[in-house]
């Protein structure tokens, strides 16, 4: 008995010493931090809807989902790079679409705000959130569709 209340006492004491108060938040991975009312002050009321709120744009409403020419596309936060125009492809979702981020650009997470389980991905550098990622990409390529926000990325074009 003795060695049984011992063992139920340390498995505890065990448990407890893993508390959430040692863990890491999602936002305090990122290289960048800044507070909500410097974030406001940075980005526009779309962007920081967003970004900080993981908000969505009405689909088609982005001018980034014309965009054909070679370039980059950054973090409309930090300008950190996250995809590359030769990774764009038309999905008909109505958001850009991207089969594979630049590597290091992109943090992935996960999301039940709509009662089940996705992938988020947020920009690797200050943690906004771009988008999503789905299994329902090309199948040529990764097979994986990031379907972002053009509100969440600013593009740079290549110079020639």
């Amino acid at each position: 008995m003795k060695k049984l209340c011992f063992l139920i006492i340390s498995s505890a004491l065990l448990m407890s010493c893993n508390s959430n108060a040692q863990k890491k938040s999602k936002e305090e991975q990122f290289p960048v931090q800044k507070t909500e009312t410097e974030w406001k002050k940075e980005l526009s009321a779309e962007e920081f809807y967003v970004l900080r709120e993981a908000g969505t744009e009405r689909p088609f409403s982005s001018p980034l989902n014309n965009i054909k020419e070679s370039g980059t596309f950054i973090c409309a936060a930090c300008s950190h790079p996250l995809y590359e125009t030769k990774n764009k492809f038309k999905s008909g979702t109505g958001w850009p679409s991207f089969d594979q981020p630049i590597e290091n650009g992109v943090f992935f997470s996960t999301d039940n705000k709509l009662g089940y389980t996705r992938n988020e991905v947020l920009c690797a550098n200050c943690g906004g959130h771009l988008g999503h990622v789905f299994d329902d990409g090309p199948k040529e390529t990764t097979g994986k569709r990031y379907c972002m926000n053009g509100d969440a990325m600013d593009f740079i074009p290549t110079k020639n």
